[in-house]
């Protein structure tokens, strides 16, 4: 008698197929963010005149998330807060600084990802929770999904290429600096851009 029963996955995937439709089993896997392309940007406007553009250019992290449901069910992102670049020694100095990213005090920025809601095209909106200066606070990027695919050459592996935005206040996370004489603005905008290998 038990070899007549189906689990309840596998009778929705007959199901599915015997309407002509496919069969997406959920299937998560973890992908690991290439530190080699990986790029974090932001940028500042500064007294009005034009917009601070920087870097961040150390930075990890990994998810585990199903292509054919668009699930995600977990991610994690860690910046080391002394890699900030500005190409101005000074000012770099001063972003480590109190005023600012306290890297001394905390090394580390911390993303942890929660909920992905998917959008039209590619698209969708990641939830998650970003630890800067040891205060933790919700944030939401705006993603694009560019490309799934083996890679073409090298490690030859299942990659995705993900593009994401969001703007962040600076004051949210203690950094007042200059932002009632507006010197500095307060938003801050913020892009990644990367490649992500399926383990």
């Amino acid at each position: 008698m038990n070899t007549l029963r189906l689990s309840s996955k596998l009778l929705f995937a007959l199901l599915l197929s015997a309407a002509g439709m496919p069969a997406a089993l959920a299937a998560p896997q973890t992908y690991e963010i290439d530190p080699e392309h990986f790029s974090i940007g932001f940028q500042v406007q500064h007294v009005g005149y034009a917009s601070v553009i920087g870097l961040f250019l150390e930075a990890g992290g990994q998810f585990v998330y199903d292509e054919d449901t668009r699930q995600l069910s977990s991610g994690r992102v860690v910046v080391a807060a002394d890699s900030v670049f500005t190409n101005h020694k000074k000012r770099d100095g001063h972003l480590r600084d109190r005023d600012f990213l306290q890297a001394k005090r905390y090394p580390e920025i911390v993303f942890e990802a929660s909920k992905f809601t998917p959008g039209e095209n590619n698209t969708g909106k990641l939830e998650g929770m970003l630890t800067l200066r040891g205060e933790t606070r919700p944030v939401v990027l705006d993603v694009t999904l560019n490309k799934a695919a083996s890679y073409p050459f090298g490690h030859r592996k299942h990659t995705l290429g993900i593009s994401a935005r969001t703007t962040l206040l600076r004051s949210e996370w203690g950094m007042t600096y200059a932002v009632k004489d507006d010197m500095v603005s307060d938003q801050v905008e913020m892009r990644f851009e990367l490649e992500a290998v399926r383990q």
